[in-house]
């Protein structure tokens, strides 16, 4: 009996062993059963980890010529805010056209050559410069962060003019290098946040037109000088940047290439490994780009804005470099792409700038106007590359 038990017991258990086999395949071969999850509460969920950059950091600066304001222009401005039923300036219609460039950029710089009056004035214009305060709005709007005020106009309105168009551009939100209301804050670099990218802007001038800084305040306004150019690097990098962009008011008037000093100058500064970048300005026409010690120099922007008393061509010509920076190494930069932009001012029926590759690829532009502007986009261009900057990889903006 034991053993019949023992063998009935076998054939039972290898019974179940093929039942649980045969609905194991079963199961196997049947389609999934989908259940809805409980939703869990909301202190659980996770959001989904942000995308993984595909290629290094890189970053826009974007420079400009003078912002020089000659009486025609605020009349400009006032024209145009009557044109909307409001009194005073609106300087917005002037810059319009170069504003998409601008704003697009990472950092934009602006150079504001003179003074800043009264809201209410009086201004004045050439020679001695004292300029209604309402055109930062309009540089502000247009995407300009900050603006270099070391120039030969600086002292123009006096000590007063200097602290004035220092509270101007703060109450505008615009950061500003090269004049200064004490030692401390010329001695306090300006440095930027740019996308978690700390950008330094420095700005000198070759002289105040004769005019002397007040006795024992020569930190009111910047006087180039290497030394202490590269020294002002330095305290920028020690004070965490990681780019430095340094604002020249330099050269020749109305000469389009670089003067001797000029030349000089570009060559210390772009030795010295704090400096990445030269923007300059005071010429009024534009003048070449150089790429020196693998660094660049834009000798001269011309006028970004100007309705000088003879307003020959060449004052109304201006170009925006844009120089792309990359991050090749973590905390350094180098510029990898240069890039100018054309532009040009309009005097007749209004004042405006005018964006020339914008203009010219616009089948609506008018055959004569047309005419005007790639003429002024030629003799840009020509300029720019005297100095072999299209060998250094310059490109000029096309149509």
């Amino acid at each position: 009996m034991r053993a019949i038990r023992t063998r009935t017991a076998v054939l039972v258990a290898a019974a179940l062993v093929v039942v649980l086999a045969l609905v194991g395949v079963w199961a196997g071969l049947r389609p999934p059963v989908h259940t809805v999850p409980h939703a869990a509460p909301a202190a659980a969920q996770v959001s989904p980890p942000s995308a993984t950059p595909t290629g290094p950091r890189t970053l826009t600066v974007l420079g400009a010529g003078d912002v020089l304001l000659h009486p025609p222009l605020w009349e400009q401005a006032a024209t145009d805010a009557q044109a909307q039923g409001r009194s005073g300036y609106d300087f917005g219609p002037v810059f319009a056209a170069i504003k998409p460039d601008v704003s697009a950029a990472d950092l934009a710089i602006c150079h504001l050559e003179t003074p800043l009056g009264e809201a209410s004035g009086p201004f004045s214009g050439y020679p001695s410069f004292n300029v209604p305060p309402q055109v930062t709005a309009a540089i502000k709007d247009t995407g300009f962060d900050t603006c270099s005020t070391a120039s030969n106009h600086t002292f123009d309105a006096g000590e007063e003019g200097v602290y004035r168009t220092l509270d101007t551009l703060d109450a505008a939100g615009l950061h500003h290098a090269g004049s200064y209301r004490d030692a401390g804050a010329q001695q306090t670099p300006n440095i930027m946040d740019v996308r978690g990218v700390k950008v330094a802007q420095l700005s000198y001038t070759f002289g105040l037109n004769g005019m002397q800084r007040p006795a024992g305040k020569a930190w009111i306004a910047n006087l180039i000088d290497p030394e202490a150019i590269i020294a002002e690097a330095k305290r920028a990098r020690a004070a965490g940047a990681q780019i430095v962009v340094v604002s020249m008011h330099w050269g020749t008037e109305y000469d389009f290439g670089a003067d001797a000093d000029q030349q000089r100058w570009a060559m210390q500064l772009l030795a010295a490994p704090e400096i990445d970048l030269i923007l300059g300005c005071h010429a009024h026409v534009v003048q070449p780009f150089e790429k020196i010690n693998g660094k660049w120099v834009a000798y001269g922007m011309g006028n970004e804005v100007a309705r000088h008393e003879d307003p020959v061509d060449a004052s109304r010509e201006g170009v925006m470099p844009r120089f792309t920076f990359t991050e090749t190494a973590p905390g350094h930069w180098e510029i990898t792409k240069a890039e100018a932009l054309p532009t040009w001012v309009d005097l007749t029926p209004k004042i405006r700038i005018v964006e020339l590759p914008r203009v010219l690829a616009d089948p609506a532009t008018p055959a004569p106007q047309r005419a005007v502007y790639q003429a002024a986009y030629d003799r840009i261009s020509k300029y720019l590359r005297s100095r072999a900057a299209g060998l250094g990889g310059l490109v000029v903006a096309e149509s």
